[in-house]
Parts: structure tokens; sequence; C-alpha cells
């Protein structure tokens, strides 16, 4: 039952639990990374005028092809 937990999700998206894990820890450094930018921006608007929207733009493309792969969870499901 706990190793469900960990593997449940993963495997829905033809992945191993550290292939998994990879993904989503470089999706939150880029959306770390690009709240930061953000907010700097917000402060001083002559900085990282697109660096959000870009980040943003980058990783929904990404995501949408990581679904768009045979076996994996089709648009609209719940992650």
């Amino acid at each position: 039952m706990i190793h469900e937990l960990f593997t449940e999700h993963p495997g829905a998206v033809g992945e191993s639990y550290f292939q998994h894990q990879r993904a989503a820890f470089s999706y939150a450094i880029a959306l770390l990374s690009a709240g930061l930018a953000a907010a700097l921006h917000g402060l001083l608007p002559c900085l990282y005028e697109t660096t959000a929207s870009r980040t943003v733009a980058r990783l929904h493309a990404s995501m949408s092809a990581r679904h768009a792969r045979p076996g994996v969870l089709p648009t609209g499901a719940k992650y």
C-alpha cells in the first residue's frame, strides 16, 4: 500500500518514481525562478520583462508534449 503512494501516479504517466521526481523537480525549479523574476519585475519593470511568461510557455509546451505520449494521462485528466 505504501509502495503504491510512490508508484501509482508515475506509472500512470509512463515513468519510474525517479524519472517522475526529476521532471517534477525541474518544473519546480523553473517555476520558482519564474516567480522570483516576476516579483523583481513587479519592483523594477525594466527587469525580466518576458522571463516569467517565456518560462510558463516553455513549461506548458513541455508538459503538453509529455502528456501526448501513448499511455500517458489524457488532457483534462487528474494529475
